[in-house]
């Protein structure tokens, strides 16, 4: 399993935990605190990650932030649109956000704080009301990724079951 890290020419630059520590102690902790835990959910945001910031490579393109590229406005609309439905999952959620940071800045989180990041990026999917096959094929896990974690796709689902091969499982790419 690949470090959760910036690859640069193969090489690692720094490295601060590995996937399979991302997906157990962030990725699972987290949906198992939200009661929405199962592994294609955690493989599907594990997939997310790769995808989206090549697991950590960069954490703020253009207006999207984080590991999962998320940006200020669907940010808002999870909170003024989705979780203004469900206080009690609302307040799960706040808890999870540090208690001044959040405040000041409540797109900062999405940077600085992991579990916080990954709860909004499962609310986004969580917001379109379909539900994820427990046993879905990486294929499947691209189909949803594409279909419901943008409202404009950043990427087909070849480039999402690429990257989560060459991020997360470590396969080369002999495609350039």
């Amino acid at each position: 399993m690949r470090p959760f890290t910036a690859l640069i020419k193969d090489q690692i630059t720094r490295m601060l935990f590995s996937n399979e520590e991302m997906r157990n102690l962030i990725i699972g902790d987290t949906l198992r605190y939200l009661g929405s835990w199962s592994p294609a959910m955690e493989i599907l945001l594990l997939g997310t990650a790769a995808q989206e910031s090549g697991c950590g490579e960069h954490l703020k393109t253009g207006r999207l932030l984080g590991i999962y590229q998320i940006s200020a406005a669907t940010h808002r609309k999870i909170w003024d649109k989705f979780l203004i439905q469900h206080p009690e999952l609302a307040s799960q959620v706040r808890g999870l956000a540090s208690q001044r940071g959040f405040l000041e800045n409540p797109h900062a989180e999405l940077v600085s704080n992991l579990r916080y990041a990954t709860a909004i990026a499962w609310l986004i999917y969580e917001r379109c009301g379909k539900r994820l096959p427990q046993d879905a094929t990486l294929e499947e896990l691209a189909t949803f990724w594409h279909r419901h974690f943008h409202a404009k796709a950043r990427g087909s689902e070849e480039d999402f079951i690429r990257n989560y091969k060459m991020w997360v499982s470590g396969e080369k790419s002999l495609a350039a």
